[in-house]
This record gives C-alpha cells, sequence and structure tokens, in this order.
C-alpha cells in the first residue's frame, strides 16, 4: 500500500521489518548520511507508562540543519515539518508501515522550489526497508 491518493501528502508503504528494526535501520542509513537524528520517541513505550496499551509506534525526527535552515529562513512556517519525521506502526504485530509526509506536498504547502523540495525527499532512504 502506497498512499498518496487521498490528497492528504501522506505517504505509507510497508515496511520489511519489525517497527523497532524498521527505526534501528532507518536510523543507520541516516549516520551513514551524516543526518542528524533529533529524536527517536517509542510510543508504545509511553503509553504503557501511563497504563494504557498502543500497538507498536515509533517515530523518529531528523534532519540536516545545513539543508533545512535555508529553508526555514525563506519560509518560515516550514518550521512546523521541519525537522523531518518517519512514522513506523503496526495494528497487527505483523504489517508494519512507514509513514511520513511527501516532500512535493510539503513543497506547495510551503511555496518551497524544485531544489528544496529535493533536498526533503528522503524516500530514496528507505528502499531498502520497503516490502516490495
Amino acid at each position: 500500500m502506497s498512499d498518496n491518493a487521498s490528497g492528504n501528502g501522506i505517504i505509507i508503504v510497508q515496511s520489511k521489518y519489525s517497527v523497532k528494526e524498521s527505526i534501528d535501520q532507518f536510523q543507520q542509513l541516516l549516520s551513514a548520511k551524516g543526518i542528524v537524528v533529533f529524536a527517536r520517541i517509542d510510543q508504545q513505550a509511553e503509553a504503557k507508562k501511563v497504563g494504557l496499551d498502543l500497538s507498536p509506534t515509533e517515530l523518529i525526527i531528523f534532519g540536516n540543519p545545513k539543508g533545512g535552515t535555508p529553508i526555514m529562513q525563506a519560509y518560515p512556517l516550514s518550521a512546523l515539518d521541519l525537522p523531518l519525521k518517519l512514522l513506523a506502526w503496526s495494528h497487527d504485530d505483523s504489517t508494519v508501515w512507514l509513514t511520513y509526509n511527501d516532500a512535493a506536498w510539503l513543497g506547495k504547502r510551503h511555496g518551497l522550489t524544485r531544489d528544496m523540495i529535493h533536498t526533503l525527499d528522503f524516500s530514496p532512504l528507505l528502499a531498502s526497508l520497503v516490502k516490495v
């Protein structure tokens, strides 16, 4: 399932790995590219801390200040969507989905240039994680 047809700018692809493994693998890919991981949030663990159940769900927040800062300087409201995020989640513990904002949609939302949109497009990094 790759979904961007609803017009909300959200892309959803199936991962070959568990939620944790997906985020672990992605974090390694980011590190290899010199991209900063600002935060990694295990939302299932946070829910458990307050006595609630949540299926495996992790969010990673990342970016490259050298690329993102000029975008935010030119288009200050883009800071609502930067740094970038990737959500890995599962509702049935067997199918894992990777979900993120489409760079082209972010470009339209903030009026970014083609080069800026290219800077924000991390989808090629996901190729090794996506189930074909």
